[in-house]
């Protein structure tokens, strides 16, 4: 496997990183003024009133701005395992590896809350639907009701990088299943065809259960699926694909 230099980063990373984070200032600077990027530009459930089609693919570039682990994470990931892909792949095929496995995300996660949806409505009244909704929208709800549940769905956008990540992680399994990783924690090295099934199950696992409900599982999951469809796609289709 040809790794190019630590700091030699190739164009389409390069890129995403800088455009990530120049989204990233634009939120916490714009914020000032009152003025919410994330309303705009992060994916809400398409029966909420923020929903708009971009934001299908903008979502990917925002992140929270309450802190700087949600993307100093996602970047360090793009940086280390999307350098690789893109040196393996070329610029062109990377980007559409990213985009689409970003936008595979967003349709996944969309789909789980749609379900989610459904089941909640299924047990509210169209009077209380209609009331519900309308507390929603102003970001209120009744502690410990649908009401509670549909205003986090209606009100609570997904954003950043991470199903477009973990489609690189899985890409990057798949092209080298045998190269080994160092964890942090514990700090014990695995092959990386392991790292992406256990994470794979892990994240499986916190979606279905409900642990880290503030956490898009399902987009990950999602960016994953996407990934791995297009390189069983790419390997059939394409000579010497890798």
């Amino acid at each position: 496997m040809n790794y190019r230099p630590a700091l030699n980063i190739p164009p389409v990373v390069k890129n995403l990183i800088i455009v990530n984070v120049l989204f990233y200032l634009a939120t916490i600077i714009l914020r000032q003024s009152n003025i919410d990027l994330t309303q705009y530009l992060g994916l809400y459930f398409p029966a909420s009133e923020h929903f708009r089609l971009h934001q299908f693919f903008t979502y990917m570039f925002m992140h929270d701005p309450n802190g700087f682990g949600h993307i100093f994470f996602n970047m360090f990931a793009l940086y280390m395992f999307g350098r690789v892909l893109e040196s393996v792949w070329g610029p062109k095929r990377f980007l559409i590896f990213y985009l689409v496995t970003g936008v595979g995300a967003a349709v996944i996660q969309s789909l789980v809350t749609f379900a989610e949806y459904e089941v909640v409505v299924s047990k509210i009244s169209p009077d209380q639907l209609d009331y519900f909704k309308e507390l929603a929208m102003q970001g209120k709800y009744i502690p410990n009701t649908a009401s509670e549940k549909l205003t986090m769905i209606l009100s609570t956008p997904t954003i950043g990088a991470s199903g477009a990540v973990f489609g690189i992680l899985l890409g990057f399994g798949m092209l080298f299943p045998n190269t080994q990783l160092m964890l942090l924690f514990p700090p014990i090295p695995i092959k990386a065809k392991y790292f992406v099934m256990g994470y794979g199950l892990l994240e499986l696992f916190f979606g279905v259960s409900g642990i880290q409900g503030s956490v898009a599982h399902f987009a990950h999951l999602g960016g994953m699926l996407f990934g791995y469809f297009m390189i069983r796609y790419w390997n059939k289709n394409s000579k010497h694909f890798y």
